[in-house]
């Protein structure tokens, strides 16, 4: 198994400005998952897209690949992630020969463990090549959300949930931005990581599911290091 790791850290971050050389318990964020991935076996290279030559820096003294400077059409708040992933895998690809599959590694879920990437590529060799996402379960339950009318409640689902007891609610997941693993193949030909036959690898750790995109989600990184919850 050979697999391309990929950690895609644009610049120009609005609501937590440079949130990805940040530091976070005595390293950038964006190191957290560099290190995690160069301790995975079958991780032939870890990859970082980015566009500011500070991260860039940063991510190849921790021990990432950088191999140039993403392009402007890529380094908008349009631009999606698949083609930011393809982007840099073409080149790879070209470059260093086929891999079996793509991982995209956010460097904003710092707290993802080695044990659980580890069962999400066992997932993906198991499942013959279909693409593996991580997902949490939901915190508020789709069953019980609510939308506006005008001024009036509305369910937001049809059926019974609003009157069904937490325990007996169906299981529910959200993706919670820390996996994603699929092959080439696939991803080029259905450009989504997520499609009809995705699998779940369930993270059932709150410290892992943890996304970093605000002040007050980094508030509660740096708790979570106080705590002394963090494990690999």
């Amino acid at each position: 198994m050979k697999i391309l790791a990929l950690i895609p850290a644009r610049g120009g971050s609005k609501r937590l400005p440079g949130k990805n050389i940040r530091v976070l318990g005595g390293k950038p964020l964006i190191a957290w998952s560099i290190e995690l991935a160069s301790a995975i076996p079958a991780i032939c290279a870890t990859l970082v897209s980015t566009d500011d030559p500070s991260i860039a820096e940063v991510s190849r003294r921790a021990g990432a690949l950088v191999p140039w400077l993403r392009p402007a059409a890529l380094s908008t708040d349009t631009a999606s992630s698949v083609d930011v992933v393809l982007h840099a895998l073409d080149w790879y690809e070209a470059q260093h020969g086929s891999v079996d599959g793509v991982l995209l590694l956010q460097p904003t879920s710092p707290f993802r463990s080695c044990a659980s990437v580890l069962r999400g590529i066992a997932a993906f060799e198991a499942g013959g090549g279909q693409s593996v996402v991580g997902v949490s379960p939901c915190q508020d339950h789709p069953m019980w959300s609510m939308r506006l009318e005008g001024a009036q409640l509305r369910p937001f689902m049809d059926g019974a949930g609003l009157g069904m007891r937490s325990q007996d609610l169906p299981p529910a997941y959200v993706v919670n931005g820390s996996f994603y693993l699929i092959t080439p193949s696939r991803l080029r030909a259905e450009r989504a990581f997520i499609g009809e036959a995705t699998n779940a690898l369930v993270i059932d750790s709150p410290q892992e599911a943890l996304d970093i995109d605000t002040a007050w989600d980094w508030a509660l990184a740096e708790a979570v290091l106080t705590q002394g919850d963090v494990t690999n």
